[in-house]
Protein backbone atom coordinates (compact mmCIF):
# COMPACT_ATOMS: atom_id res chain seq x y z
CA UNK A 1 0.00 0.00 0.00
CA UNK A 2 1.50 3.50 -1.24
CA UNK A 3 2.20 5.75 2.06
CA UNK A 4 -0.06 8.77 1.83
CA UNK A 5 1.04 11.84 0.82
CA UNK A 6 1.35 14.27 3.35
CA UNK A 7 0.97 18.27 3.25
CA UNK A 8 1.02 21.01 5.67
CA UNK A 9 -2.14 23.31 5.22
CA UNK A 10 -3.18 26.42 6.43
CA UNK A 11 -6.32 27.67 8.06
CA UNK A 12 -7.68 29.85 5.66
CA UNK A 13 -11.27 30.59 6.72
CA UNK A 14 -13.20 29.58 10.08
CA UNK A 15 -17.33 29.33 10.34
CA UNK A 16 -19.94 28.00 11.85
CA UNK A 17 -22.26 26.67 9.49
CA UNK A 18 -24.97 25.95 12.49
CA UNK A 19 -24.20 26.36 16.15
CA UNK A 20 -22.62 22.14 16.24
CA UNK A 21 -20.95 22.33 13.21
CA UNK A 22 -17.39 24.38 12.54
CA UNK A 23 -16.12 24.59 8.62
CA UNK A 24 -12.13 25.56 8.18
CA UNK A 25 -11.15 25.86 4.70
CA UNK A 26 -7.25 24.78 4.38
CA UNK A 27 -5.11 26.08 1.66
CA UNK A 28 -2.01 27.08 0.43
CA UNK A 29 0.82 25.98 -1.33
CA UNK A 30 1.24 22.75 -0.45
CA UNK A 31 -2.12 22.39 -2.15
CA UNK A 32 -0.25 22.26 -5.40
CA UNK A 33 -0.69 18.78 -6.79
CA UNK A 34 -4.01 17.53 -4.77
CA UNK A 35 -5.56 15.91 -7.11
CA UNK A 36 -9.44 17.52 -8.12
CA UNK A 37 -13.06 16.07 -7.75
CA UNK A 38 -11.98 15.00 -4.24
CA UNK A 39 -15.15 15.78 -2.41
CA UNK A 40 -16.18 12.97 0.24
CA UNK A 41 -12.92 11.73 -0.02
CA UNK A 42 -11.59 11.48 3.68
CA UNK A 43 -7.82 12.96 4.87
CA UNK A 44 -6.07 12.47 8.26
CA UNK A 45 -5.49 15.08 9.78
CA UNK A 46 -2.09 14.86 11.93
CA UNK A 47 -1.87 16.33 15.33
CA UNK A 48 1.29 15.73 17.24
CA UNK A 49 2.03 14.99 20.89
CA UNK A 50 4.57 16.35 23.07
CA UNK A 51 7.16 13.24 23.83
CA UNK A 52 5.87 10.70 21.66
CA UNK A 53 7.07 9.96 18.62
CA UNK A 54 4.25 9.56 16.39
CA UNK A 55 1.44 12.16 16.17
CA UNK A 56 -2.61 11.18 16.28
CA UNK A 57 -4.32 11.16 13.47
CA UNK A 58 -8.03 11.32 13.15
CA UNK A 59 -10.27 11.14 10.12
CA UNK A 60 -12.69 13.69 7.98
CA UNK A 61 -14.05 13.82 5.00
CA UNK A 62 -13.75 16.60 2.31
CA UNK A 63 -17.15 18.59 2.36
CA UNK A 64 -16.02 20.46 -0.82
CA UNK A 65 -13.46 21.67 -2.87
CA UNK A 66 -12.58 24.55 -5.10
CA UNK A 67 -9.08 25.49 -6.72
CA UNK A 68 -6.19 25.44 -3.87
CA UNK A 69 -8.28 24.55 -0.61
CA UNK A 70 -10.70 22.28 1.04
CA UNK A 71 -13.78 22.65 3.43
CA UNK A 72 -13.41 20.09 6.45
CA UNK A 73 -16.27 19.95 8.71
CA UNK A 74 -16.22 19.43 12.51
CA UNK A 75 -18.84 18.17 14.61
CA UNK A 76 -18.53 20.00 18.12
CA UNK A 77 -19.58 18.15 21.36
CA UNK A 78 -19.56 19.46 24.78
CA UNK A 79 -16.75 17.59 25.74
CA UNK A 80 -14.17 17.94 22.60
CA UNK A 81 -11.32 15.35 21.08
CA UNK A 82 -8.12 16.63 19.88
CA UNK A 83 -9.22 17.80 16.44
CA UNK A 84 -12.40 19.81 17.45
CA UNK A 85 -10.53 21.10 20.77
CA UNK A 86 -8.00 21.90 17.37
CA UNK A 87 -10.69 23.45 15.10
CA UNK A 88 -12.34 25.45 17.88
CA UNK A 89 -8.99 26.97 18.36
CA UNK A 90 -7.74 27.12 14.88
CA UNK A 91 -7.37 30.65 12.84
CA UNK A 92 -6.30 31.69 9.79
CA UNK A 93 -2.35 31.40 8.89
CA UNK A 94 -2.63 28.14 11.89
CA UNK A 95 -0.94 25.01 9.82
CA UNK A 96 -1.80 21.45 10.07
CA UNK A 97 -0.31 18.45 8.51
CA UNK A 98 -2.89 16.17 6.85
CA UNK A 99 -2.48 12.50 5.04
CA UNK A 100 -4.20 11.69 1.61
CA UNK A 101 -6.87 12.01 -0.01
CA UNK A 102 -8.46 8.80 0.63
CA UNK A 103 -10.70 6.91 -1.66
CA UNK A 104 -14.34 8.59 -2.13
CA UNK A 105 -16.83 6.23 -0.82
CA UNK A 106 -20.19 7.32 -3.06
CA UNK A 107 -23.69 5.53 -3.60
CA UNK A 108 -23.93 3.04 -6.34
CA UNK A 109 -25.82 5.14 -9.03
CA UNK A 110 -27.44 2.24 -10.90
CA UNK A 111 -30.75 1.82 -8.95
CA UNK A 112 -34.15 2.21 -8.73
CA UNK A 113 -34.71 4.52 -5.67
CA UNK A 114 -31.59 5.69 -3.00
CA UNK A 115 -31.76 5.75 0.93
CA UNK A 116 -28.80 7.32 2.71
CA UNK A 117 -28.57 7.88 6.32
CA UNK A 118 -26.06 8.87 8.91
CA UNK A 119 -25.67 11.32 11.66
CA UNK A 120 -23.77 14.37 11.80
CA UNK A 121 -20.64 13.02 11.05
CA UNK A 122 -21.63 11.45 8.18
CA UNK A 123 -23.29 14.43 7.08
CA UNK A 124 -20.35 15.98 4.89
CA UNK A 125 -20.66 12.88 2.89
CA UNK A 126 -24.28 12.43 3.04
CA UNK A 127 -24.19 16.21 1.38
CA UNK A 128 -21.90 15.37 -1.38
CA UNK A 129 -23.92 11.96 -2.19
CA UNK A 130 -27.10 13.95 -2.67
CA UNK A 131 -25.10 16.60 -5.28
CA UNK A 132 -24.16 13.44 -7.09
CA UNK A 133 -27.47 12.15 -7.90
CA UNK A 134 -29.21 12.59 -11.02
CA UNK A 135 -32.09 15.34 -10.78
CA UNK A 136 -34.81 12.18 -11.45
CA UNK A 137 -33.44 10.55 -8.31
CA UNK A 138 -36.12 9.53 -5.78
CA UNK A 139 -35.76 7.65 -2.48
CA UNK A 140 -34.72 8.95 1.28
CA UNK A 141 -32.18 10.95 3.57
CA UNK A 142 -32.21 10.37 6.92
CA UNK A 143 -29.91 12.23 8.83
CA UNK A 144 -29.64 12.60 12.90
CA UNK A 145 -28.68 15.90 14.36
CA UNK A 146 -27.89 16.95 17.91
CA UNK A 147 -30.41 19.98 17.77
CA UNK A 148 -32.92 22.03 15.50
CA UNK A 149 -30.96 24.51 14.50
CA UNK A 150 -28.14 21.62 13.43
CA UNK A 151 -30.97 21.53 10.25
CA UNK A 152 -29.28 23.21 7.14
CA UNK A 153 -30.21 23.36 3.68
CA UNK A 154 -29.02 20.50 1.29
CA UNK A 155 -28.90 20.23 -2.57
CA UNK A 156 -30.40 16.87 -3.52
CA UNK A 157 -33.43 16.03 -5.96
CA UNK A 158 -36.56 16.84 -5.48
CA UNK A 159 -37.81 13.40 -5.00
CA UNK A 160 -35.18 12.78 -2.26
CA UNK A 161 -37.37 13.13 1.00
CA UNK A 162 -35.14 14.91 3.51
CA UNK A 163 -36.12 13.33 6.66
CA UNK A 164 -34.34 15.06 10.68
CA UNK A 165 -33.86 13.60 13.78
CA UNK A 166 -33.19 15.22 16.56
CA UNK A 167 -30.84 13.53 18.89
CA UNK A 168 -29.90 15.84 21.71
CA UNK A 169 -27.78 12.78 23.24
CA UNK A 170 -25.86 11.22 19.78
CA UNK A 171 -25.07 7.91 20.44
CA UNK A 172 -26.91 7.55 24.12
CA UNK A 173 -30.75 6.72 22.66
CA UNK A 174 -31.90 3.57 20.94
CA UNK A 175 -30.88 3.57 17.18
CA UNK A 176 -32.87 6.58 16.51
CA UNK A 177 -31.37 6.63 12.59
CA UNK A 178 -32.96 3.10 12.26
CA UNK A 179 -36.23 4.14 13.86
CA UNK A 180 -36.91 6.71 11.32
CA UNK A 181 -36.51 4.00 8.24
CA UNK A 182 -38.48 1.48 9.83
CA UNK A 183 -41.34 4.05 9.58
CA UNK A 184 -40.66 4.59 5.71
CA UNK A 185 -42.18 3.46 2.44
CA UNK A 186 -39.87 0.90 0.99
CA UNK A 187 -39.60 1.62 -2.24
CA UNK A 188 -40.42 -0.88 -5.01
CA UNK A 189 -37.47 -2.03 -7.90
CA UNK A 190 -33.53 -1.89 -6.60
CA UNK A 191 -32.76 -0.14 -3.58
CA UNK A 192 -28.94 1.43 -3.36
CA UNK A 193 -28.04 2.09 0.71
CA UNK A 194 -25.50 4.26 1.80
CA UNK A 195 -25.02 4.81 5.65
CA UNK A 196 -22.86 5.73 8.14
CA UNK A 197 -23.02 6.57 12.21
CA UNK A 198 -21.94 5.15 15.56
CA UNK A 199 -20.38 1.78 15.50
CA UNK A 200 -23.70 0.03 17.72
CA UNK A 201 -26.42 1.32 15.06
CA UNK A 202 -24.30 0.64 12.43
CA UNK A 203 -24.54 -3.33 13.27
CA UNK A 204 -27.90 -2.65 13.66
CA UNK A 205 -28.33 -0.97 10.20
CA UNK A 206 -26.67 -3.61 8.28
CA UNK A 207 -28.52 -6.14 9.73
CA UNK A 208 -31.68 -4.56 8.57
CA UNK A 209 -30.46 -3.86 4.91
CA UNK A 210 -29.37 -7.24 4.59
CA UNK A 211 -32.87 -8.71 5.98
CA UNK A 212 -34.70 -6.12 3.46
CA UNK A 213 -32.59 -8.18 0.31
CA UNK A 214 -30.06 -5.09 -0.71
CA UNK A 215 -27.18 -6.95 -2.33
CA UNK A 216 -23.75 -6.24 -0.78
CA UNK A 217 -23.00 -4.19 -4.76
CA UNK A 218 -25.70 -1.95 -3.37
CA UNK A 219 -25.00 -1.05 0.28
CA UNK A 220 -22.19 0.86 1.63
CA UNK A 221 -22.80 0.90 5.83
CA UNK A 222 -19.84 2.03 7.93
CA UNK A 223 -18.98 3.28 11.38
CA UNK A 224 -17.29 6.66 11.78
CA UNK A 225 -16.95 6.23 15.64
CA UNK A 226 -18.25 4.31 18.79
CA UNK A 227 -19.33 5.55 21.85
CA UNK A 228 -16.54 5.44 24.69
CA UNK A 229 -13.66 4.86 22.13
CA UNK A 230 -11.12 6.84 20.51
CA UNK A 231 -10.73 6.37 16.90
CA UNK A 232 -7.90 4.35 17.10
CA UNK A 233 -9.43 2.18 19.57
CA UNK A 234 -12.64 2.12 17.10
CA UNK A 235 -10.61 0.77 14.42
CA UNK A 236 -9.68 -1.95 16.03
CA UNK A 237 -13.25 -3.12 16.76
CA UNK A 238 -14.05 -1.88 13.30
CA UNK A 239 -11.58 -4.37 12.28
CA UNK A 240 -12.22 -7.24 14.54
CA UNK A 241 -16.05 -6.58 13.20
CA UNK A 242 -14.82 -7.08 9.63
CA UNK A 243 -13.54 -9.96 10.00
CA UNK A 244 -15.85 -11.69 12.14
CA UNK A 245 -19.08 -10.52 9.53
CA UNK A 246 -20.00 -13.23 6.88
CA UNK A 247 -20.61 -10.45 4.26
CA UNK A 248 -24.44 -11.90 3.78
Amino acid sequence: MAKPMMRELQVLRSAYVTPHMLRLTLGGEEMAGFPPDQESAYVKLLFPQPGQARPLMRTYTIRQQREGEIDIDFVMHEHTGPASSWARRARPGDRITIGGPGARKLINPEADWFLLAGDMTALPAISVNLESLPASARGYAVISVLDEADIQPLHHPAGVDIQWVIDHQEGENDFTILAQIEKLDWLQGQASVWAACEFSEMQQLRRYFRQRGVPNSHRYISSYWKKGLSEDQHKLVKREDAEGDSGL
